[in-house]
Parts: structure tokens; C-alpha cells; sequence
């Protein structure tokens, strides 16, 4: 049963309430209705007023991530759940998509919500700017009132319906609002998370906590080493202009201060250059230690970690591909050199599994080829492939080239050894290259592609599509023939790496079910890709890595049921993340 959650009209004179109707019912009267701030006890409620399992209802909701926060405050989670604005975002992607994939209008226009970000700088204030930025980061024009949602989740089902693939895009959204309420129970949860194991680690490593305004005593040694390597009193290495000025006075002759520019410059060879690049020893140290004190310093400590817990911000499907993007607190990147800090409870244990070579056996299991999907069914896929392209004959006859081409293959690589063997794996895999050079070229003409499930990628805007008709001068044809290459590059990259992103979704989306049922002790802590973390009882440590591989192979089987490919894991239990890498 959909069940959606909204406002009341304001013709019902109930201003402050929100009602629970039935999409499908054909009135507007409400099954129940509560005020505002009540609305988790209704959720709570209403299944057995129906006298329906609560797992036989789907709540519908104009944002997960706006709402069910204050849900798992109260103590209540839900297991189903259909965020209308998530849905929204990918319905209209691809009703833009050639061919009518998806006959879409929206029946009211449902922003994502995107929560505050507690280390966002304020903005400035202009003048007569008050009333603006007087609102709050998370500030939204309103919820649309229950019967409109209502009106919005017909609408919704009903483009599924027409669409090429029901099946598979109705999957995609109730796999993309299962994704919200796992971020958010994530969120809520936290990643455990040592403070005293931290500030020990920065002061290891930039020296003891300093004085709002000053660098720690080890980072003020390198800048001052930096200004005297480069003849340059006085110099602050964090302002750019000046770095790069006192650079090109040494005879760095860079275009950029940014480490790779430097790297790159260190490593273009020449006696002299040689020389000059120990000057530059100090500043590569002092680059990434400054990185560490900008990004998990201790304002990252005070605003992110609260009694204990790291609490993420995610925002699912935030790039286009699918994958999931972090709304402050650097989640999809936590730096090994302060993982040590993520620590277990007394009595309990992490359980950290990492999916490996997710994205050639999504291509394996996607193209169908037979060849790649035998690779696939094993736990080194890489290596089989070498295997393969040794009995073969072919330049792939190790490892490491066979990763070198697969990767390039996906990702589009043009120079260097991944393009040298582009023949060869094409040779050994027809219909996986194959899918991926189709993608490519539906990419350089300018239309769209989509997932496995039907997540379309964008479409391309109209001054690209000018720039690409340009053939005017030289120049501007070079530009259009680099602009297609780029487009090419993405979309062949776009079909792999979002269909990867969904099986992460289904992945997830069982774990969590399979954990509900078996180890309810254990929470799903944190995401990132291919990399999920598990924090519960120790008892319970058995359960939690055995629900973790076969929630992936039931992932694999959800997406590809006729495809042999696996999809295997490595799972370490540990007390400190830092032990699992």
C-alpha cells in the first residue's frame, strides 16, 4: 500500500496538520492526519489502525532526507519508503532522453533537499540583502500538501509505466529512496569515532593544538623552512599568488601551485632541475600536512564529531552517474592518516567490506560477453583476464596490463599503454568493448545514455551543442573534435560506473533488510562507492560479514539474474579502521 505524508490543504481549515492518504484512494479524505511535529507517531500507528504488516506499506514522502530524520529521533524506522523528489530528478532526466524513453510533467515541482553543512562559512551580506539571507541553509519554499503529493505519485507511476523498461526503473527509484533512508539512518547512527585518538594523531603529526588564528608549531616550521628554501622572507605558502611568485623567482618554472603541477615538474628530469626540486621538499610536506589541518584538522573535530560519533552528511544520487556525494564532512573521504581515530565500542566491532572490481564485472555482466563474464565468475577477474590473454596470444599476459586496458577501456583513455592494448582486449572481448565504444559514440553526437536500470545522463547543453557544430575556423573544429572526445569519454564511463552505483544501492538495500532480520544489534555506519562499514556487537560479528557477501551476491542476482558474474568481497573485522586497509 502507498501511503503519502504531506501538509493538509489549506481548504481543510487544519493549518499545521499533515495528513496520511491513500494514492490510490478515490477521495481526499485521510486515513489519518496529526499535527506537524507528530507525524512518527502516525507513521507508528497507522499500520495496525489498517491492520496491515508495517512492512506492507510504502510511505511516500516529498523527501526522505527533509523528514525522517525527526523519524529515527523518535526511536521509529521504517523499512520502505518512495522519496518523490529523488524519483522526480530522474523521470525528467529522462524524459529528455531520443525515442520518448520516459512521457513525463511533473505535477508539481519538488526540490531535493540538501541539509546544512555546519562548516559552510555564512554568506555576505550586501546591502538590502537582510531579508535574503535571513533564511536558513536548509530553507525550502514548503512542502506540497498530501493531495498534491498524492496527484505527483500517480503521475510518477504512471511515466514508469509507459517507460521501455518498468521493471528496471521502478526498481532504480524504490532502490534511490531506500538509498535516503539508509543515509539518513547512517547519518543518525554515526561512525564511531575517538576524539582523544584524533587529537593525538594531529598533534603527531602538526603539533599541538594552537590559538584561533595560528598554524601549529610543526606547519610553521615548514612554512618558514619553504620561505627560506625559496629566498623568500616573510612568504605565506597558503596564499597562491605569492607561492607562485616566489616559485618562478627560484626557477620553478610552474604554471600552478598545485602539488601535481609540482610533481610534474620534479619528475621531467635535467641535473638541475634535480637540484632545485630538493627546495621543493619542504613544500610538498607542508602542502599535505596543511591539508590535513584544513580538512580533518580540529574545527572539522568540534563541528562533525558529537559524543563519540562521526556523523556524515550524504546526498544520494549526487552526481550524475548515480553515486553518492557528501554534503560537508569530507564522508566519501576520510584520509587513512586519521582513520586510526575510528574505533569501536567496548564489546563491539567493525566489520568493513570492500567490493572488489565492481566496474569490469558490471561491464562483464552488462555487455553479456561470455569471455569477460568468465573472468567475472572469479575472485581475481584482472588476473584471469591475463590468463585469458596469454592463451590467446595477445599482449594481455599479466596482471597488471590487463587492469591497465580494462580500466582505460572504461574510463576512455586515447595515449599510453591502455590505448596500445585497446586492440588486443577488443579482440578478446568484442561485445563489452563493443557496448562501451556504442556509449561513446552517443556521447561525441550529442545524445544520451543510460544505466542498467535507466538512470539517463544529462542533456547536453545548447552552447555545447553550438561549440560542436562550430567548424568556422581550425580552431574551432580542434575545439569540437576535443569537445565530443570529452563527451564520448563520459558517457562510455556513465553506463558502467552508475549501473556500479545501483548495484551499491541494491547492495546496500539488502544488507540493511538482511541485518534487520539477522544481527539486529549491527548498523550499516558508513558508505563510500564500493565500501560499506558495519559497527555492532561482537556476537554478533559472524552474522555481519556473512549478511555483508551474500547481500552482494543477491545484489548481483537482483540486476543480473541471468548473468554468472560474482561480485566477491573482502571483509575485515577490526576494532580500528586503520587495521582494515
Amino acid at each position: 500500500m502507498l501511503v503519502v505524508l504531506g501538509p493538509a490543504p489549506a481548504s481543510a481549515g487544519t493549518p499545521g496538520t499533515w495528513w496520511a492518504l491513500d494514492v490510490d484512494g478515490r477521495d481526499a479524505a485521510p486515513l489519518d492526519s496529526c499535527p506537524a511535529g507528530a507525524v512518527a507517531g502516525l507513521v507508528d500507528a497507522l499500520p495496525g489502525r489498517l491492520r496491515l504488516p508495517a512492512d506492507h506499506i510504502r510511505w511516500v514522502l516529498a523527501s526522505v532526507g527533509a523528514e525522517y530524520g525527526t523519524w529515527l529521533d523518535a526511536g521509529l524506522r521504517v523499512r520502505r519508503a518512495w522519496d518523490l523528489s529523488l524519483s522526480q530528478r530522474i523521470l525528467r532526466t529522462a524524459a529528455t532522453a531520443g525515442g520518448a524513453q520516459v512521457s513525463y510533467a511533473p505535477v508539481v515541482e519538488i526540490p531535493v533537499h540538501v541539509p546544512a553543512d555546519p562548516l559552510a562559512a555564512p554568506p555576505r551580506r550586501g546591502p538590502e540583502q537582510d531579508a535574503f539571507f535571513d533564511l536558513t541553509a536548509d530553507a525550502s519554499p514548503g512542502v506540497p500538501d498530501a493531495p498534491t503529493l498524492a496527484a505527483e505519485a500517480r503521475r510518477q507511476r504512471e511515466a514508469i509505466g509507459g517507460s521501455a523498461r518498468p521493471d528496471r526503473l521502478w526498481m532504480l527509484v524504490t532502490a534511490e529512496s531506500q538509498g535516503a533512508l539508509i543515509a539518513e539512518e547512517m547519518h543518525t547512527a554515526g561512525l564511531p569515532w575517538d576524539a582523544e585518538v584524533h587529537d593525538a594523531l594531529l598533534t603527531d603529526i602538526i603539533g599541538p593544538r594552537p590559538a584561533e588564528g595560528e598554524r601549529p608549531a610543526r606547519l610553521q616550521e615548514l612554512a618558514e623552512q619553504v620561505a627560506e628554501d625559496l629566498g623568500a622572507p616573510g612568504l605565506n605558502p597558503d596564499s597562491p599568488p605569492s607561492l607562485l611568485r616566489a616559485l618562478q623567482n627560484a626557477g620553478v618554472t610552474v604554471d600552478s601551485t598545485r602539488q601535481s603541477d609540482l610533481k610534474q615538474w620534479i619528475d621531467s628530469g635535467g641535473t638541475l632541475r634535480q637540484e632545485r626540486a630538493r627546495m621543493l621538499e619542504a613544500l610538498v610536506e607542508y602542502k599535505a600536512r596543511s591539508r590535513l589541518h584544513t580538512a580533518n584538522g580540529w574545527h572539522w573535530l568540534d563541528s562533525w564529531v558529537k559524543e563519540g560519533r562521526f556523523h556524515p552528511r550524504y546526498l544520494v544520487g549526487g552526481v550524475v552517474t548515480g553515486r553518492w556525494a557528501a554534503h560537508g564532512g569530507g564522508a566519501m573521504q576520510v584520509p587513512a592518516v586519521v582513520r586510526d581515530a575510528v574505533r569501536a565500542d567496548p564489546g563491539h566491532v567493525l566489520t568493513v567490506a570492500d567490493a572488489s572490481q565492481v566496474e569490469p564485472r558490471i561491464l562483464a555482466a552488462m555487455s553479456a560477453d561470455p569471455a569477460l563474464a568468465g573472468a567475472g565468475t572469479t575472485e581475481d577477474l584482472y588476473r584471469e583476464v591475463a590468463e585469458q590473454g596469454r592463451t590467446r596470444g595477445t599482449a594481455l599476459d599479466d596482471r597488471s596490463r590487463a587492469k591497465i586496458a580494462l580500466l582505460g577501456a572504461m574510463y576512455g583513455s586515447t595515449t599510453g599503454d591502455s590505448a596500445a592494448l585497446l586492440p588486443h582486449l577488443r579482440r578478446l572481448y568484442p561485445q563489452a568493448i563493443g557496448l562501451l565504444e556504442r556509449a561513446a559514440a552517443m556521447g561525441e553526437s550529442g545524445n544520451q545514455v543510460c544505466t542498467w536500470l535507466g538512470r539517463w545522463s544529462p542533456q547536453p547543453e545548447q552552447r555545447w551543442l553550438d561549440a560542436v557544430a562550430d567548424r568556422q575556423t581550425r580552431a574551432a573544429e580542434s575545439r569540437a573534435r576535443s569537445l565530443r572526445r570529452a563527451a564520448g569519454r563520459f558517457t562510455r564511463n556513465f553506463v558502467v560506473q552508475g549501473t556500479a552505483a545501483e548495484w551499491a544501492l541494491c547492495w546496500m538495500g539488502e544488507l540493511r533488510r538482511r541485518l534487520h532480520n539477522e544481527a539486529p544489534g549491527t548498523q550499516l555506519v558508513f558508505f563510500v562507492h564500493d565500501e560499506v562499514v558495519l559497527h555492532g556487537p561482537t556476537h554478533e560479528a559472524d552474522s555481519a560479514g556473512r549478511l555483508a557477501t551474500e547481500a552482494a551476491e543477491a545484489a548481483g542476482r537482483l540486476l543480473f539474474p541471468d548473468a554468472p558474474v560474482t561480485f566477491p568481497l573482502t571483509v575485515a573485522q577490526v576494532r580500528s579502521y586503520a587495521d582494515a586497509t
